[in-house]
């Protein structure tokens, strides 16, 4: 049977895994992907101390991309030893009644990943299409008679994703907005330039992972279909349309903002811009 994986947080109980009966020891974590990871990519491992009640000992929640790839790491591993003493109990989570999870796209290192297991590192590529600076100062504020700038730094940027294999091509566009307190300072102000920079692209290239759906089939063999449930009006704009696209408040602010609890794990006042083909002047 064939299962769709979306570059999208995974939120289904058949993805996610419960293993009890852990025992205390340096680099829990680590031993727990080591032993889950044979069996498919993993989006997350998080071990915790047994509640008092309970009694000595860890727990862990193991979170799959692949439905599949979780039961079967719970056939093999429920009642095995594998890293420790004792045996394991693992099940596949239960569904709560009445809860409603919110669903958070990937942020874009997660979809490089995602994409680089199912696909290979040559199956994808993405440049792009525009980086446009839209700062400009939000006004003056006067205090104890000195005139403060606080600038404003926006970037809209448009990203392509291509799988050649494949024949689909998709877009991302996003916005990417910091203050910066004090806009006199050229350190911090070039600080915030590239913070933003990065943010722009980060969320387009998310952006433009939701709108393809991989479809895995019980050979291992990859599919894709383009996820027209996703479409965006830019979408349908021709590059140099794109590249002209400055108006921002043409655009919905709320579809260019991802969730920020994914995205901002990308960023790090360190890293430099990923290095992709940027667009020619």
């Amino acid at each position: 049977m064939a299962e769709v994986v979306e570059f999208r947080v995974p939120a289904g109980s058949a993805q996610t895994l419960l293993v009890w009966g852990l025992e205390p020891e340096p680099g829990l974590e680590h031993s727990l992907f080591s032993a889950f990871s044979k069996f498919g990519l993993l989006y997350s491992v998080r071990a915790h101390r047994n509640a008092a009640v309970a009694g000595p000992g860890y727990y862990a929640i193991i979170k799959f991309y692949s439905a599949g790839d979780a039961s079967r790491a719970q056939r093999t591993c429920n009642g095995q030893r594998l890293f420790q003493k004792s045996p394991l109990k693992v099940c596949v989570c239960t569904k709560q009644k009445g809860f409603q999870q919110q669903v958070l796209a990937l942020n874009s290192s997660k979809c490089q990943e995602l994409a680089n297991h199912y696909l290979g590192f040559n199956g994808w590529s993405s440049r792009i299409i525009t980086l446009q600076n839209l700062s400009g100062f939000d006004g003056e504020n006067e205090e104890l008679g000195k005139t403060l700038q606080k600038r404003s730094v926006k970037y809209l940027c448009a990203v392509e994703v291509t799988l050649p294999n494949h024949g689909v091509r998709t877009r991302g566009v996003a916005l990417g907005e910091a203050d910066v307190e004090n806009g006199e300072d050229p350190l911090e102000f070039v600080t915030a330039t590239r913070r933003v920079q990065k943010l722009a692209v980060g969320k387009a290239l998310s952006g433009a992972f939701q709108k393809i759906l991989l479809v895995v089939l019980e050979n291992g063999k990859v599919a894709v279909e383009y996820n027209s449930s996703q479409e965006e009006p830019t979408d349908f704009l021709t590059e140099e349309e794109l590249k002209g696209l400055v108006q921002v408040n043409e655009l919905s602010l709320e579809q260019l903002d991802l969730e920020e609890e994914e995205v901002l794990s990308d960023l790090s006042f360190d890293d430099e811009l990923p290095s992709w083909e940027m667009p020619s002047d």
